[in-house]
């Protein structure tokens, strides 16, 4: 399989690694600095770059008939321009907050929790997210994912970073140096507590799963998600 890389970081330099390993060969490396001269040539894209080039770098793929994995956050309010663009094109493309394969299956442990929790009124729901210091956006993608899966499956309607009204879920983003992530989610009563909490070791995990989801995504047309990949649609 011939990979583009759209954004050559630290996540771009551990996806290389581990597909050179699995067998397959990069033809573009593209940072903010580069073109996008190599793209023809792949039979799928790896998008980790940044919210500002996350657009341009989608777009690109889709007019170049290349399917897309997108794990770029804090762009995500062009996510409907895109999915059209990938329809009117043809194209195949699937966007997550979190490739990592352990972090989706957190997400569906956290949706079901959410629906038998939705039943006691006296639980609380409050989440916490920690992430190295060069993270660009908070809260990170993936608190955002689970937040929506709490408020799909609750009276909880919206989530935020400040004080909450009841009807909020709070999320305190934290920044240490040297965190790859870790997200907690608790449910608090005033006799007891529930917690749930996904940490990550290393970036390995987050660029195994986009490599994965780029195998599965060749031949394809469409827009899907990690539930597809991984076959979780059939567990709900």
């Amino acid at each position: 399989m011939k990979i583009a890389l759209l954004g050559y970081g630290k996540m771009g330099q551990v996806i290389e690694r581990i597909a050179l390993e699995r067998g397959h060969e990069i033809v573009l490396k593209k940072d903010e600095n580069n073109t996008f001269e190599g793209l023809s040539l792949a039979d799928v894209a790896i998008d980790f770059s940044i919210p500002t080039a996350a657009v341009t770098n989608i777009s690109s793929c889709f007019n170049n008939n290349v399917p897309v994995i997108s794990g770029t956050t804090g762009w995500l309010e062009h996510y409907d321009e895109m999915v059209a663009l990938c329809k009117a094109t043809k194209g195949a493309f699937i966007s997550s907050s979190n490739f990592s394969l352990g972090v989706n299956v957190f997400f569906e442990i956290n949706e079901y929790l959410a629906k038998i929790m939705s039943k006691f009124d006296s639980y609380s729901v409050t989440m916490e997210e920690i992430h190295h210091t060069q993270k660009l956006d908070a809260p990170s993608g993936t608190a955002i994912s689970l937040a929506k899966g709490v408020i799909e499956n609750s009276s909880y309607t919206n989530w935020t970073l400040e004080i909450p009204d009841s009807n909020q879920i709070h999320i305190e983003a934290k920044r240490i140096e040297n965190i790859p992530g870790t997200h907690t989610v608790r449910y608090n009563s005033p006799v007891d507590a529930i917690e749930i909490k996904h940490t990550a070791h290393n970036r390995e995990g987050f660029a195994l799963g986009a490599i994965i989801a780029a195998e599965w995504l060749v031949g394809k047309q469409g827009v899907y998600t990690m539930k597809d990949v991984l076959e979780l649609q059939s567990l709900q």
